[in-house]
């Protein structure tokens, strides 16, 4: 094929589609497979029972696809499947998954993943994703859309991050975090919403204000965090903060960050 270069590794079984461009030194498994438009830049790995999606960009040294950095990982199946037009920048390294997180590490479209970060084992992680240098996202974790982790951020396993929600530069979180919510601290205290966010992305002011109000309700309203999510839930027309609480009283292995 004229797209590999002549010193890439392309293993039998591959599938690569022909308008796919892998470059020199790289290295493709032999249950890889490449959509069309896909780039791999030099010296980049791709192995595991690995999909990525139309015009998704590899830069090099990136290794995706190898297996979970898990010690109860015993060679079960293991596959990572990444969306269309993702940018995956210098040694980013996203794992596989494992039997006890249902095997498949997932990661959406349109995502920009910085220089050195990482996506850990049966992680899934939404669209419009962005993940800044050497931000690490732990195993199990779900990363909605359009969140943002700042760099050298890290985020404990199992923890889940709303949509939209912005986690600041050298953070670490470990509790789940409300849709539209804003992070920061070494610790990561829940400081308020993602305002700057709402509004790139056309939020109404209506909504913008029925969110700040809910947000003070959960600071500083009667009863536990849960009450009073339900009992916001009871009272709001908004649609933004309704997805606010039906996050809150989904399922999860962690707590929430609540408001100061």
């Amino acid at each position: 094929m004229s797209g590999i270069h002549p010193s890439a590794v392309v293993e039998d079984g591959a599938h690569i589609d022909p308008s796919a461009t892998v470059g020199p030194f790289c290295l493709v498994g032999p249950e890889v497979v490449l959509g069309p438009n896909v780039e791999l830049k030099s010296h980049v790995v791709v192995t595991g029972r690995t999909t990525v999606g139309e015009g998704t960009v590899i830069f090099s040294f990136a290794v995706i696809g190898e297996i979970p950095q898990d010690l109860k990982f015993k060679g079960e199946t293991s596959a990572l499947e990444i969306g269309k037009r993702n940018r995956i920048r210098e040694h980013v390294t996203m794992n596989g998954g494992t039997e006890g997180g249902g095997g498949v590490t997932r990661v959406g479209d349109d995502g920009l993943f910085m220089a050195g970060c990482h996506i850990a084992h049966d992680a899934q992680v939404g669209n419009r994703v962005i993940v800044v240098n050497n931000a690490a996202v732990a195993g199990h974790c779900v990363l909605e859309d359009d969140v943002i982790i700042g760099g050298l951020s890290g985020i404990h396993q199992f923890v889940r991050i709303g949509q939209g929600a912005i986690i600041g530069a050298v953070t670490m979180v470990t509790n789940d975090v409300i849709p539209y919510g804003l992070v920061q601290a070494p610790r990561g205290d829940l400081d308020g919403l993602n305002l700057v966010g709402l509004k790139r992305r056309g939020v109404k002011r209506a909504d913008i204000t029925a969110l700040r109000a809910a947000f003070q309700m959960l600071a500083q309203g009667e009863g536990t965090f849960h009450d009073r999510a339900e009992r916001l839930g009871a009272e709001t027309d908004s649609d933004y903060v309704k997805q606010i609480v039906d996050f809150i009283l989904g399922e999860s292995d962690r707590s929430f960050l609540t408001p100061k």
